[in-house]
């Protein structure tokens, strides 16, 4: 029986167009004809490399497994000719500096004792794409400092005299329990914080006894941050729909084969947003230089469906057999929508400031629900992302309603700097700090919570009552004829 197609650098060279493109990746060659458009780290990069090596570029940013998802009938032979040194590609040129100190000394890891400090900690491990990526926000970022903002705002009421020397933050969710009601939010191309990318996540998740998601453009192969967890060990995944239906049905089949309980379906983004850099950039020097805001596009393009409908949900939970999970519900109104065509959960989020500028923080939409329709917080299960900073944030949506929170950038800090074993300390941390506030605030367990022991007056009067606005209409201006002359 004959082996793979050994191939040359030449002959691979000649299939260098949309209409007829190969690529070698690690000594394999792929065809990837007609999978331009359909990228989701955009056509430029693949354009730069048909016909030829692009090995360097996408083990930056992929697991060794991804490219398989192309499928076996794509994988034309192998080559493993060196090809010359070549010139930087406009992708590596894009404001990506070497890691500047990734051999520096860091703190401790026991010495960190809130997840807020591995932000400055990370940065030095982290290139400038991928620092305007997990530290961007959409324009001028109003809502991504409103996000922890309004947890600021909201008060504790403390009981006394409760006997809590012992509590108990597991929770049910969805038929399982977890250790706490923390997960880590999915986040597209995690590599580019480590290496270990959504297999580091997976593994932190866990040690830490929860849930990993895996996110629709994940660094690796669905199988591959699998095959980091215990076999049958629960997890979810985060999907965004892709304009080719036949795409999402092929990664819906694939994670329900490989175990996942859910579907989380990101609904906020249909369109990508202005995304701007709310950091200055690394100077040459020590310190930072004062410089313009500047666009930090996420790793991902248009392959998004932007007409998705709600008639969609049928068909996603049809195609999956798994429960759905909304993630982008901004208003009450449509969390009433989300249950009413029968979803299992509803995932209150603003993308973490990342998609439309100025909506509301999650926590201002969990209070609009339990002010117009309370009741479907009993029907379905409740996440909530954005500001998260602290164990007492956690508890305080809890007390409002939340099944689980999950917190996203500082993770991805943690990594950056620290690998797994950084995600773990910062679970850890959370943790402590929730289990610190509930006998603080006088529970020994999260099913105890309540609103009663929240004051949370200095927002209570931005919340809607209803669907419409409290006093504005619509105008529909009528307008005479314009008068002949």
């Amino acid at each position: 029986m004959s082996g793979p197609a050994k191939l040359r650098l030449s002959d691979v060279s000649n299939h260098n167009t949309d209409d007829d493109g190969w690529i070698i990746i690690n000594g394999i060659v792929w065809d990837v004809t007609g999978f331009v458009t359909q990228h989701p780290g955009g056509p430029q990069v693949i354009q730069e490399h048909l016909g030829k090596d692009a090995s360097e570029v996408y083990n930056e940013i992929h697991g060794p497994g991804l490219i398989s998802t192309l499928g076996e009938a794509k994988r034309i032979g192998e080559c493993h000719e060196i090809p010359p040194k070549k010139e930087l590609t406009s992708i590596s040129k894009d404001g990506d500096k070497a890691k500047q100190s990734a051999g520096s000394p860091k703190p401790d890891l026991r010495s960190i004792i809130n997840i807020t400090q591995f932000k400055n900690i990370a940065r030095p491990f982290l290139k400038e794409r991928a620092w305007g990526y997990m530290s961007g926000a959409t324009e001028d970022g109003f809502t991504h400092r409103a996000n922890p903002d309004f947890y600021r705002r909201i008060m504790f009421r403390p009981r006394i005299l409760r006997a809590v020397s012992k509590v108990d933050t597991k929770i049910p969710f969805l038929g399982e329990q977890f250790a706490m009601p923390i997960f880590i939010a999915p986040t597209s191309s995690v590599k580019l914080s480590h290496q270990e990318g959504e297999v580091g996540m997976a593994i932190a998740s866990v040690a830490s006894g929860v849930a990993p998601v895996v996110p629709t453009m994940s660094s690796y192969a669905i199988s591959e941050v699998v095959d980091a967890m215990p076999a049958g060990y629960p997890f979810f995944f985060q999907l965004y729909v892709q304009q080719e239906h036949s795409e999402t049905e092929k990664r819906l089949r694939e994670a329900a084969k490989l175990g996942a309980r859910a579907v989380m379906v990101t609904i906020d983004l249909p369109v990508l947003s202005k995304r701007e850099s709310q950091e200055p950039p690394l100077s040459s020097g020590d310190g930072y230089e004062a410089k313009p805001s500047q666009l930090t596009p996420p790793p991902s393009n248009m392959v998004i469906d932007a007409d998705l409908v709600w008639a969609d949900i049928g068909w996603i939970r049809k195609v999956s057999g798994l429960p759905v999970f909304l993630k982008g519900i901004q208003c009450a109104a449509d969390a009433r929508r989300a249950v009413d065509v029968g979803c299992a959960g509803i995932w209150l989020s603003n993308h973490g400031g990342r998609a439309l500028d100025t909506a509301q923080p999650a926590i201002l939409t969990l209070l609009e629900i339990q002010a117009n329709c309370p009741e479907i917080l009993s029907q379905v299960e409740v996440v909530v992302d954005g500001g998260i900073r602290r164990g007492s944030d956690v508890l305080k949506a809890y007390c409002l309603g939340a099944s689980a929170v999950c917190i996203g950038r500082s993770f991805l800090y943690a990594l950056a700097a620290y690998g797994h074993e950084g995600v773990i300390h910062a679970f850890k941390i959370l943790k402590e700090e929730l289990e610190l506030a509930m006998q603080l605030v006088g529970i020994t367990s999260l099913d105890q919570a309540h609103p009663g022991l929240l004051n949370t007056a200095d927002l209570d009067t931005l919340v809607y009552k209803g669907d419409e606005h409290p006093f504005a209409k619509k105008v529909v201006r009528t307008r005479a004829r314009a008068s002949k002359l």
